[in-house]
């Protein structure tokens, strides 16, 4: 039987709300895996089991595995049937040896874990007895501190499983578990890593994202749309927002003073977008913020910036620097799409030299020139939702 067993690691902290975890996380699994013909997802306590059937393409399956927030490692496994009462290691032994005749390696190792204490035989027993096995069949000397291929064996009640690859999931929260967050997101390298990271510590997201349309193409969001598209992989499904911006913008270039358009732009788009995230029920917002970045991120700006909105600001990128962000987004598949160029509605009207250190006082002055309430309404008014789901 070929099978993924799964391993996670927080949630087994979770004490007494510890079964509603598991429960949100098999279930995201069933989601992620959905049209590869899996119908058996099982939890086990302490790990989860995915029955395989035999037409899933294992590469597809594992590639979708590794993008399940909750999920610590996993690995692609073949069961033995196990007898309690007269463990024999021998059917164990020779499937193992027939499953690396596929591979190449010098050196190896056995690791095990026993599931149940019932078994007689402790976990460094098996490990003995099975790298016995190996040796003698294939020559193999064994190394345990840097070997070319490690034999993973989990001894349950009724089945012992082997594999010879280990694959890191995300780890973190299953998605879901912590609420709904709404996350500020450009076509830029930072704001899909910041939603990432609220996605991985078990946020729903909805994206909002404005763009420069009428006075711009609408490179950004096709840009955006595929972020999201991308970022669905770890959501499952979810919905976009696009703000054309344009015109609002204008209209505070023509009524206030240039050096502080940035930190306008940014408080008009916080009222939007928490009007948005009110009305999807969110908790929060998040920005791609990282301290001291560019001219709007000062510790001033920052704090006159969030002064307009109701909601808590998330910046979860705050004390990341630049490659280390960039370093993030490769991993997780936006940095090619983020680096393309577009026409950011942030580079509208930009001034030469924007106020680095305003003050909410001088500020909440000149945003008298302007009739926020209408403006915010237009941006509701003209927003275009988009649903989102993984697979495409």
């Amino acid at each position: 039987m070929r099978c993924a067993i799964v391993h996670y690691h927080e949630l087994a902290l979770k004490g007494r709300n510890r079964d509603y975890f598991e429960q949100r996380l098999v279930r995201n699994i069933q989601f992620a895996l959905q049209g590869l013909g899996i119908t058996r997802v099982e939890n086990l306590r302490s790990r989860i089991r995915v029955i395989l059937p035999p037409e899933a393409d294992g590469a597809v399956v594992s590639e979708r595995l590794a993008r399940v927030c909750g999920i610590a490692n996993f690995s692609l496994a073949r069961a033995v049937p196990l007898n309690l009462a007269e463990p024999n290691l021998e059917e164990l032994n020779a499937a193992i040896i027939e499953e690396l005749r596929l591979k190449s390696f010098s050196t190896f190792r056995v690791t095990a874990k026993r599931a149940d204490k019932r078994l007689p035989l402790t976990s460094m027993d098996v490990e003995r007895m099975v790298g016995a096995a190996v040796h003698e069949r294939t020559g193999k000397p064994v190394s345990l501190k840097d070997p070319d291929l490690t034999i993973y064996i989990e001894l349950l009640s009724k089945d012992v499983y082997f594999s010879a690859d280990k694959i890191q999931g995300p780890g973190g929260m299953p998605v879901g578990v912590s609420g709904t967050i709404a996350c500020l997101i450009s076509g830029g390298i930072d704001s899909p890593v910041a939603a990432y990271r609220m996605i991985k510590r078990g946020c729903r997201a909805v994206f909002v994202h404005f763009s420069g349309r009428p006075l711009v193409s609408r490179a950004s969001e096709d840009k955006v749309r595929e972020l999201v598209q991308t970022l669905s992989a770890y959501l499952y499904d979810t919905r976009l927002y696009v703000i054309p911006f344009g015109e609002i913008q204008r209209e505070i270039v023509l009524r206030t003073p240039a050096p502080f358009r940035v930190v306008l732009y940014r408080r008009m788009m916080l009222r939007i977008a928490e009007a948005l995230a009110r009305k999807e029920q969110c908790w929060g917002l998040v920005t791609g913020d990282s301290l001291g970045q560019v001219a709007s991120q000062t510790p001033e700006n920052l704090s006159v910036v969030e002064e307009a909105a109701g909601l808590p600001i998330l910046r979860p990128l705050i004390g990341m620097d630049k490659l280390e962000i960039t370093d993030e987004a490769k991993r997780i598949g936006t940095y090619e799409t983020s680096i393309e160029p577009d026409q950011d509605c942030c580079k509208l009207f930009t001034p030469p030299h924007p106020s680095t250190r305003t003050r909410l006082e001088e500020l909440l002055n000149v945003e008298r020139a302007l009739d926020i309430p209408r403006l915010v309404q237009q941006g509701l008014d003209k927003a275009e939702l988009s649903d989102i789901t993984f697979p495409a």
